[in-house]
C-alpha cells in the first residue's frame, strides 16, 4: 500500500456522489428536501431525457443570501446543523451539507438565488472536476432555481448503469410522489419535455390530503382507505390504510413518514404487517400513507447517506404503537356508527316459538343472534364452534313481529317468506321516513347453497357465507383466547434442548415476557435450556423448533411474535373447521342472523385467510348492465 495522504477535493466529492447520487432521482429527491426546507410552498420540477439531460427545480423558499452562495456548494456546509444538539434533534429534511457538493462534481450545475429581502438576485456555476464557484448577478424572483444538466458526464462507468429513458423518468415520479404524498402543504408541478405530467395545488386538512392521496394513488386506493387517528406518550400517528381486501402484489403503495422524512424502516414495515395479518390474502401487500410523529431527540436519523433509514430509541414501544394503531383501525366493525333496527325485536318465550312449531332442529336465539345486545357479549369459548344449524322456516307471527319492528323505525321492507292461504302478502312502507336498513341488508335467498344474495340501501349484497362465518367464529375464538390471557400447559416431563450460549442468554434474560405467552423457558447451563410449558393449543412436537425460532427473532429484531402467530393460525384453523359449510342450506331467519352477526364482528369483511367475504353492487352499476336509462 502506499503512503496515506489528503484525498483531492474533487475526488472526496466524487465518492461522496457515490453515496449520494445513484440516479437522476437520487438528485431530484436532494433538491426537493431542499426546497421543503427552505420554507417552499410552490415548487416547479423541468426534467429531460428522464433527468439525465437537465433537471430544474424553481421553488419560493427562503432563498440564499450573495455571501452564502459559494458555500452553498462547498462540501459539509449547511446552514440546517449547528452543533451536536442539533445533529440529536434533527428537524430538517436535509442536515448533511454535501448533497449539492456532490451532485456539482458530476454534473454541470448551477445555483440561482435570492432572498425576499435583497433586492437583486445572484447566481453560481460549476463544472464537474471544476469546483472554483463563479458568482455574478441575476435576474430571478424570491426563492431558488437549481438546474443540473449533463449527470454523469465526467462518469461514463457510472451513466452507463442508468437505465432507459422511460424507467429513469418512473424513478423520478416515485420521488415526486413520496414528496407531494408529505404531510407539508406545497404545489407541484412536474413537466417531462415541456410535456406536464402532474400539477398538484397545495392543500390542508385531512379532505384535501385524501384528495391529493386519490389524485396520486388512484380512486380505487382513496375510495378503499380508512382514515388512521392514533397518539401515546410522545407518539402520535395519522395518515390512511386501505382495507384488506384492496392488496397489492408488490410493496409499491407503502408510505411512511416519520416526522415528515419518507423512510423505509424495518421496524415499521414489520409492525404494519403484523397488523394486516389476518386481513391479507396470502403474499399480497397492503397499502397505506402514514405519519408518525415522534420527539427527534428519540430518533436517529444519521444512519444512512440516503436518510431513508432511521433507528428508534424505543424499538418495541413505537413497533408497538404502530402495530396497534393499525390493527384497531382494521377492526371498526360495519355496524359501529349505525343503529341496527333489529334491535326492538321481541324475545321469544322459547325455543319452540321460535322454530315455528313443530322444527326438528334445537336453534336457540342466542346461537342465531336474531337478539341484539345493548353491548355485543362474547359466547363463550366453546359457543363457537357449535354449527349453524338452520331452523325450520319461522312462523308467520315472528315475521311479522320483525317486520312490526322494523316499521317502528321507519323501514320499508317487503315480506320475505310465502304468505299462509288466504293471507294478503305484508308489506311494510313510510313514505314520509328514509327507509332504515342494516348496513348489509335482508336476505333474499341463497345461490347454490353457497352465497347469500341480500337487499341493501345501495343495492345487491353478495356474502360468502362460509368465509362470514369463518370470521365471526374466530373472533370469538380471539376474545375467548384473550380472556385466559393465552393459557399455559406445563409438561410432564421437561424438555432438554442445546442452543448457543447468547440465545440461552437471551432466554433468561426474556423469560417473563415469553411467560406471557405461555412459554416457560429455564436455563440449566450455560448452553441448555429447559422447556417447562407451552401454549396450550401448540402440540408438544412443535415445541422445540418454535423456541429456536422465537429466540432467533428476538436475537436479530429484539422481540418476536410467532407464538402468538402460531396461536393465532390454530385458532384459525379451529374456526374454519366450525363454520357452516357451503351447501348447506339456511333459512331466511339464519341468514338475515349471520348479516347481523357480520355487522358486529371486527374485521368481517375478510375471512381469516384474507379473502372477502361480501361484495356491494350498486342499483347504478345493475342500470348499466341492462343499458337502462339510455
Amino acid at each position: 500500500m502506499g503512503q496515506i495522504k489528503v484525498l483531492e477535493p474533487w475526488l472526496a466529492n466524487q465518492i461522496a456522489a457515490g453515496e449520494v447520487v445513484e440516479r437522476p432521482a437520487s438528485v431530484v429527491k436532494e433538491l426537493l428536501e431542499n426546497a421543503l426546507d427552505a420554507g417552499a410552498t410552490e415548487i416547479e420540477l423541468d426534467i429531460e431525457q428522464g433527468g439525465v439531460r437537465l433537471i430544474r427545480i424553481r421553488d419560493n423558499g427562503a432563498g440564499i443570501a450573495e455571501d452564502d452562495m459559494p458555500l452553498a456548494l462547498a462540501r459539509h456546509a449547511t446552514s440546517k446543523i449547528r452543533d451536536q444538539e442539533d445533529l440529536a434533534e434533527v428537524r430538517t429534511l436535509g442536515f448533511r451539507g454535501e448533497a449539492l457538493a456532490s451532485i456539482a462534481s458530476v454534473s454541470h450545475l448551477s445555483l440561482t438565488s435570492r432572498t425576499l429581502a435583497a433586492a437583486m438576485a445572484w447566481k453560481v456555476e460549476v463544472r464537474g472536476l471544476d469546483m472554483v464557484a463563479q458568482l455574478e448577478p441575476a435576474a430571478h424572483r424570491p426563492g431558488t432555481t437549481v438546474e443540473v444538466a449533463d449527470l454523469f458526464f465526467n462518469t461514463p462507468a457510472r451513466r452507463k448503469f442508468l437505465r432507459s429513458e422511460s424507467t429513469e423518468l418512473e424513478h423520478v415520479q416515485e420521488v415526486v410522489r413520496r414528496i407531494v404524498l408529505s404531510p407539508v402543504a406545497v404545489s407541484l408541478r412536474l413537466r417531462h419535455h415541456q410535456r406536464e405530467l402532474l400539477n398538484l395545488r397545495s392543500g390542508a386538512g385531512s379532505e384535501d390530503g385524501l384528495r391529493r392521496l386519490q389524485q396520486v394513488l388512484g380512486t380505487e386506493m382513496a375510495a378503499a382507505c380508512i382514515p388512521v387517528q392514533a397518539s401515546a406518550t410522545g407518539l402520535a400517528m395519522t395518515g390512511w390504510v386501505a382495507q384488506g381486501t384492496f392488496s397489492r402484489a408488490q410493496p409499491d403503495m407503502q408510505y411512511f413518514y416519520v416526522n415528515g422524512r419518507f423512510v423505509r424502516d424495518k421496524t415499521l414495515t414489520h409492525a404494519v404487517r403484523h397488523a394486516y395479518r389476518e386481513v391479507l390474502f396470502q403474499n399480497r401487500h397492503p397499502a397505506y400513507v402514514l405519519y408518525l410523529q415522534v420527539e427527534p431527540a428519540e430518533v436517529d436519523v444519521n444512519v444512512h447517506p440516503t436518510k431513508q433509514e432511521v433507528r428508534f430509541r424505543e424499538q418495541r414501544l413505537v413497533h408497538e404503537f404502530v402495530m396497534r394503531s393499525v390493527r384497531q383501525t382494521l377492526a371498526v366493525p360495519l355496524l359501529s356508527s349505525v343503529i341496527d333496527p333489529l334491535r326492538t325485536v321481541p324475545e321469544p318465550s322459547s325455543s319452540e316459538e321460535l322454530r315455528g312449531g313443530g322444527g326438528e332442529h334445537l336453534t336457540t336465539a342466542e346461537e342465531i343472534s336474531i337478539i341484539v345486545p345493548a353491548e355485543p357479549v362474547a359466547p363463550p369459548l366453546q359457543a363457537a364452534f357449535s354449527r349453524y344449524v338452520p331452523p325450520a322456516p319461522p312462523g308467520q307471527t315472528q315475521v311479522r313481529e320483525l317486520m312490526w319492528a322494523l316499521e317502528k323505525r321507519g323501514a320499508q321492507v317487503a315480506l320475505l317468506s310465502e304468505p299462509a292461504a288466504g293471507e294478503t302478502p305484508l308489506s311494510l312502507s313510510s313514505d314520509e321516513t328514509a327507509p332504515v336498513v342494516p348496513p348489509l341488508g335482508m336476505a333474499l335467498g341463497q345461490v347454490h347453497h353457497i352465497y347469500i344474495l341480500a337487499q341493501n340501501a345501495q343495492g345487491l349484497v353478495i356474502v360468502d357465507m362460509h368465509a362470514a362465518h369463518e370470521r365471526i367464529a374466530y373472533e370469538r375464538l380471539k376474545q375467548g383466547w384473550e380472556r385466559r390471557q393465552i393459557a399455559s400447559q406445563a409438561l410432564l416431563l421437561p424438555q432438554a434442548m442445546t442452543v448457543a450460549p447468547h440465545e440461552a442468554e437471551l432466554a433468561e434474560r426474556h423469560a417473563e415476557a415469553l411467560m406471557s405467552f405461555g412459554l416457560e423457558l429455564s436455563r440449566q447451563s450455560p448452553t441448555v435450556l429447559s422447556l417447562r410449558a407451552l401454549p396450550a393449543v401448540i402440540p408438544l412436537s412443535e415445541g422445540e423448533s418454535l423456541v429456536r425460532d422465537v429466540l432467533a427473532d428476538i436475537a436479530t429484531d429484539g422481540f418476536s411474535d410467532r407464538l402468538e402467530a402460531r396461536c393465532m393460525q390454530l385458532l384459525a384453523t379451529m374456526a374454519c373447521h366450525a363454520a357452516v359449510r357451503a351447501g348447506q342450506r339456511l333459512s331466511l331467519l339464519e341468514m338475515n342472523a349471520l348479516l347481523r352477526d357480520m355487522e358486529r364482528t371486527e374485521r368481517s369483511g375478510q375471512c381469516n385467510h384474507g379473502r372477502p367475504t361480501w361484495v356491494q353492487f350498486r342499483v347504478e352499476d345493475m342500470d348499466k348492465w341492462f343499458l337502462r336509462g339510455r
